[in-house]
């Protein structure tokens, strides 16, 4: 048979894990084990009341003769939530409740009285916290602008926040143990639901982007995230749906789009908004444009943006690469020919010119025309009019002439290649146009951009940009500019099967391509020192996770010398900057 002292030592390892006091007495009111719980409470180590008189050292009445109590000693019942009190350690009273139980032995013998007891005044004031916290999670549930709403397992709705009231025009009263579908009435309730598929899945869902049918009818679009639902225990009781309002974002989209873009173009770079005002400013008159910048930097979408913001929108805008096509050729393109001009020319056939008549011609890469084609070039510059091949009366012509170029023409006259009075006579408002690697905050624009057209092109709901391929965007240079860069979009949309463009969507000659860094680039740069110096706060700024006061310190600059060096180099972008 185990001992009482063996019975006793068992039950004192369950009484330490209760926060209540629970105190063990023998039937003299000697104290036989003394809880953690009652330490905190009454201000004793046990060691210090062992063996001690219950009722003299707390000088408490709640074990006097005629208390409820006593009756658990005499007859074995249990008492429950009397009210008393006990001096503590440090002589201050303590109001109690207590719960009284007879402490048996192994035959069933009465030796002693267990007793429960907890601070009244501390309960109440965990109960006035627990109130307090719940009430400050419930405002912050009520203030926050998504909607959160709550389904059980048989998808009826058990919780709709202020803001979702909002969103969708219904009351929580109106909704709640109502079916989802019936509420939010989406084409992706009845097969892509993000909440469906978080329950089936248990994988919770972000950024999911879908229209739904407010109370009055309007059709919203929202964003929602969606998670499930567990209690204490583990347990799936639900699924949690928080959505936002997209109406007002798509809006501001819109605006910023418009804000930062010119017919197809797109660019908030001070660079290219000074292009922007300029295309304003002469697209109204017929003054001859020169446009400058490396390949695949936009050339003609300047052009069409000149073009089709002028008077001559309406006509025709007929572009000629001067590069494609041999010296033979270009001329007879250019400026037509008449019947017998030439063996196979059987029939009149009116030149580019001609047929541009009213309206604007481009002529890309200039630097490529023939000496003898920039002679008559010049004459209709001059003119306004030409001799067909093989003609002998003038053709007069009313027409806009944009060239563009990514050579140095200065460098083509001094060597004899291009005709200095044809360039003083296109050199009249010149337009050049930033490379990509110059405008690095336009990159995440321009991404939009092309994702927006593909995403149309390709039907398919990719609609971001992962934060890591973001990163290896930005650091990229870019040699073959905004080209490239749609280039790489539409090659990422190919790969890509979800929503979101990660690196390995991307180009290998971009995911391998050591980015553009302090070593390489640089030297060969026009401004060596400041591509230098951009090159290292790209770089800090990168390694503080695009921290600007981080930034300043690393570099031993002002904040505020750090900013002005940024918008000098263009470095205003990054999703995380502070």
């Amino acid at each position: 048979m185990r001992s009482f002292d063996s019975t006793l030592n068992d039950f004192e390892s369950i009484l330490d894990a209760f926060a209540d006091a629970i105190v063990a007495l023998d039937r003299d009111l000697k104290i036989i084990s003394f809880s953690r719980g009652a330490e905190r409470i009454t201000g004793y180590a046990d060691y210090m009341v062992l063996g001690k008189n219950f009722q003299e050292l707390f000088k408490t009445d709640i074990l006097n003769s005629k208390a409820p109590l006593r009756n658990v000693l005499k007859g074995g019942e249990t008492v429950s939530n009397q009210r008393g009190f006990i001096i503590n350690a440090a002589g201050k009273r303590i109001n109690i409740a207590v719960n009284g139980s007879p402490l048996k032995n192994i035959t069933g013998e009465i030796v002693g009285i267990v007793l429960n007891f907890r601070d009244v005044e501390e309960v109440y004031r965990l109960y006035t916290a627990l109130y307090k916290e719940n009430a400050r999670i419930m405002a912050i549930l009520n203030s926050i602008t998504d909607g959160v709403m709550t389904v059980d397992n048989e998808w009826r709705i058990t919780s709709f926040n202020p803001a979702a009231e909002k969103i969708t025009g219904y009351r929580a009263e109106e909704v709640i143990g109502k079916v989802c579908a019936e509420v939010m009435r989406s084409k992706s309730c009845e097969g892509e639901c993000p909440l469906k598929k978080t329950m089936q899945t248990q994988t919770a869902i972000y950024d999911f982007e879908m229209d739904f049918i407010k109370k009055d009818g309007e059709v919203v679009p929202i964003s929602v995230n969606t998670a499930l639902l567990i209690d204490e225990e583990g347990e799936i009781i639900g699924g949690v749906e928080t959505f936002r309002d997209l109406s007002i974002y798509k809006r501001l989209t819109e605006e910023l789009h418009l804000k930062y873009s010119f017919s197809n173009l797109v660019g908030k770079d001070e660079k290219m908004q000074k292009i922007f005002t300029l295309i304003k400013e002469i697209s109204p008159t017929s003054t001859t444009v020169l446009i400058t910048g490396e390949t695949g930097t936009g050339k003609e979408l300047v052009a069409r943006a000149i073009h089709y913001n002028s008077p001559r929108r309406n006509r025709p805008f007929i572009k000629i690469d001067c590069a494609a096509l041999p010296e033979t050729l270009l001329e007879s393109e250019l400026f037509g020919y008449k019947k017998g001009a030439f063996t196979d020319a059987r029939a009149n056939k009116p030149g580019k010119f001609e047929l541009a008549n009213g309206g604007t011609i481009f002529l890309d890469e200039i630097g490529e025309l023939p000496m003898s084609i920039q002679a008559k070039l010049l004459r209709v510059l001059e003119h306004q009019e030409f001799e067909p091949l093989g003609g002998i009366k003038t053709v007069k012509v009313d027409v806009r002439i944009i060239a563009a170029t990514n050579q140095d023409l200065k460098k083509a006259m001094r060597e004899k290649r291009f005709r200095e009075d044809l360039y003083y006579r296109l050199n009249v408002v010149v337009i050049e146009l930033p490379p990509l690697r110059e405008r690095v905050e336009d990159i995440p624009l321009l991404i939009e951009h092309f994702i927006n057209i593909f995403r149309e092109k390709f039907d398919k709901p990719i609609n971001r940009v992962s934060q890591k391929a973001m990163d290896l965007l930005l650091d990229y240079s870019w040699p073959g500019n905004i080209r490239q860069l749609e280039h790489a979009i539409e090659h990422a949309f190919i790969h890509c099967q979800g929503r979101t463009i990660e690196m390995q969507h991307l180009p290998e000659e971009i995911r391998k391509k050591v980015p553009m860094s302090i070593e390489k680039g640089i030297i060969q740069s026009e401004n060596p020192l400041e591509q230098a110096e951009k090159a290292i706060i790209l770089e800090v700024l990168k390694e503080t996770g695009w921290n600007r006061e981080k930034t300043a310190q690393r570099l031993n600059i002002s904040r505020i010398t750090l900013w002005r060096k940024m918008k000098k180099y263009g470095i205003l972008y990054k999703k995380g900057i502070t």
